[in-house]
């Protein structure tokens, strides 16, 4: 089995990543496996710039190729919000549970009609001395009133998806895994992968 680096130290991310690319033949490597030490801090204020620093910075340190993603959150009736800060949403510490508690806070007022929101992930690919590639996928889904579901992480509890008729954090890992915004990004990438030099 070929090893792939991902330039996460999230444990959800990690298992996200897992049941996507092992299929294809790919053992998953987080930053806890290679390099714990490093920590690349996210200053871009796109989720595609913050994945390209996040890939290449890392791809450069350990001479390998790395795939980093930067995913968040966009709630239409918010402007877009949290989107690039939805890990920090409620501060700097990040806090999945306080986060989720802002989001329902701020739309208390906003009719059930008008709760569209978006799961939208951007990976990057990088390579030393290669040009990096971006894929991109979205999840389209409606915010709930309450947290449903145990499973998954971050948004999952408060953001419903028509289709399956339930949240994110109420689906099984396959459902979510065909589903979700980083799911639809791993396919795109996937039709690349088996084409990556010295992997």
């Amino acid at each position: 089995m070929k090893e792939i680096i991902i330039a996460t130290k999230n444990k959800g991310k990690a298992k996200d990543f897992e049941a996507l690319l092992e299929p294809m033949g790919y053992k998953v490597l987080t930053l806890h496996d290679v390099a714990p030490h490093i920590d690349v801090e996210e200053t871009g204020e796109t989720f595609e710039a913050n994945a390209i620093l996040k890939a290449e910075a890392i791809a450069q340190e350990l001479q390998a190729t790395v795939i980093a993603d930067d995913s968040g959150l966009e709630i239409e009736a918010l402007d877009g919000e949290p989107g690039v800060y939805s890990a920090r949403y409620s501060g700097d510490e990040k806090n999945d549970e306080s986060n989720i508690d802002k989001v329902l806070q701020k739309m208390v007022q906003v009719p059930d009609d008008e709760k569209t929101a978006r799961f939208r992930c951007v990976l990057a690919l990088a390579s030393p001395g290669q040009e990096t590639i971006i894929f991109e996928g979205t999840c389209e889904g409606l915010i709930t009133d309450e947290r449903k579901g145990d499973k998954g992480f971050g948004y999952d509890p408060i953001f419903y998806v028509p289709e399956f008729e339930k949240t994110m954090a109420e689906m099984e890992p396959e459902e979510k895994a065909s589903v979700s915004h980083r799911g639809n990004a791993i396919r795109e990438l996937g039709k690349t992968m088996p084409g990556l030099s010295g992997n």
